[in-house]
């Protein structure tokens, strides 16, 4: 295993963290309540959270187990896109766009890339997602980038005062057999 790499698509860039993306990422998910709406999950509160967390990435750089991007084309960060949780051939992946950049496929893009790097280069058998049943825009992304809906999870999702589906999705390469 290798850890993060950098990867190169039609358009993009996925690159390892540098501390002149926290203030990026404050600005655009970490104000915007559509970024971790779905996730409860804001890394990027605060300017000093967003620091402690690209610093905390960038420290995590010397883990094989540890990949995390993000998502640039030409100096502008699109996104970011990460995996986790490396356990028993199992890794977990998740993403995040710009609001002024969904829908242009830049998701999909990074996570086919995202992909085939994990199950072809790092030789990890299974990769899972997961997302909430109203997020379409997510789902769309998962199932466009080649991952399958494995299960649902009635009401497995709870953030804030509102409660979800939980949609579990899971990618395996069977080009190597996986």
């Amino acid at each position: 295993m290798h850890g993060t790499a950098e990867l190169r698509t039609k358009r993009l860039i996925l690159r390892r963290y540098s501390l002149h993306d926290a203030a990026t990422l404050y600005e655009e998910f970490g104000t915007d309540p559509t970024a971790y709406q779905y996730s409860g999950w804001n890394p990027y509160a605060s300017p000093e959270m967003a620091e402690e967390t690209v610093r905390g990435f960038m420290d995590s750089y010397r883990d094989r187990h540890f990949y995390g991007w993000a998502i640039d084309s030409e100096d502008v960060l699109y996104g970011t896109i990460g995996a986790y949780d490396y356990q028993d051939d199992r890794i977990e992946v998740g993403f995040s766009i710009v609001r002024a950049c969904r829908g242009r496929g830049y998701a999909t893009e990074a996570l086919k890339a995202v992909l085939t790097y994990l199950t072809e280069n790092e030789g990890i058998g299974c990769v899972t997602a997961w997302c909430a049943a109203e997020n379409a825009g997510s789902r769309k992304v998962l199932e466009k980038a080649g991952m399958h809906l494995i299960r649902t999870e009635k009401d497995g999702l709870t953030i804030g005062q509102q409660t979800y589906d939980k949609l579990i999705y899971e990618y395996r390469n069977t080009r190597n057999g996986l």
